[in-house]
C-alpha cells in the first residue's frame, strides 16, 4: 500500500469520526431540548382555569395560575373574589415528554402555539408575572394598543427587577408590561424615582 493510499484511508476514517461525533452531538442537543423544562401557556375551557390547575397538580405537573382580587357586588353584600388575571389561560413548567399528559388533562384545550408547535414563554416575561402577582400593587388589564415606549426597569421597592415600557395612559405615565405570546397587556403605577432606563 502506497503512502498516498494510507493517507487517504486515514482521512476517510477521520471524516467518518467527525460525522459520527457531529451526529452524536446533534442527537444529544435535541434530547436536551426535549427534556429541558420551560414555561408554556395553555388555553383552557371558559371558567375552567382553577379546576385545570388542580387536575394538573394532581399529575405532578408544575402549574401557575395568576390571580387578582376584585370587589364583587351582589344584591345583599360585597365581597372580594380572586379571578384569573388572564381569562382561559394557565401556565405550565414542562417539557415535550409531558405534553401528552398535559393535553389529556380535563379542561385543557391546547398549547399556545405557532405553526403547530408549542411556543415557550420567555423567562423574562414569566419573571415579570411572578413579581406582579407576588407584589402588593394595583394591576390594570388593557386591550389598548400602545406604541413602543422607553424601556425601563424597577430598581427599588417590592417590584425591583420588573421590566416594561414607560407609556402615556390618559394623563399619567404608566409602566406597560407586554405578554406578546398571549396578546395581553398590563398597566401598573410605579413612582418615577423607582425607575431606571438604559439598564
Amino acid at each position: 500500500m502506497s503512502y498516498a493510499e494510507t493517507g487517504y484511508q486515514k482521512t476517510e476514517i477521520s471524516n467518518r469520526l467527525i460525522i459520527f461525533a457531529s451526529y452524536f452531538i446533534f442527537q444529544s442537543l435535541e434530547k436536551t431540548k426535549q427534556t429541558r423544562k420551560l414555561w408554556y401557556a395553555l388555553y383552557t375551557r371558559p371558567r375552567y382555569e382553577k379546576k385545570a390547575q388542580v387536575f394538573l397538580q394532581e399529575k405532578g405537573i408544575e402549574v401557575f395560575l395568576p390571580l387578582y382580587k376584585t370587589l364583587r357586588q351582589w344584591s345583599d353584600r360585597k365581597k372580594f373574589v380572586e379571578l384569573p388575571l388572564f381569562s382561559s389561560y394557565i401556565f405550565v413548567h414542562t417539557d415535550a415528554q409531558e405534553f401528552h399528559s398535559v393535553l389529556s388533562t380535563v379542561g385543557i384545550v391546547k398549547f399556545v402555539s405557532f405553526e403547530g408547535k408549542a411556543v415557550p414563554i420567555p423567562q423574562r416575561q414569566m419573571e415579570n408575572l411572578f413579581l406582579l402577582i407576588n407584589g402588593s400593587i394595583e394591576i390594570e388589564k388593557t386591550h389598548k394598543v400602545f406604541k413602543p415606549g422607553q424601556k425601563v426597569k424597577v430598581c427599588v421597592g417590592p417590584m425591583q427587577g420588573l421590566t416594561g415600557e414607560l407609556v402615556k395612559a390618559g394623563s399619567k405615565d404608566r409602566v406597560l408590561i407586554r405578554f406578546e405570546h398571549i396578546n395581553q397587556n398590563l398597566l401598573v403605577n410605579i413612582p418615577a424615582n423607582f425607575l431606571v432606563s438604559n439598564y
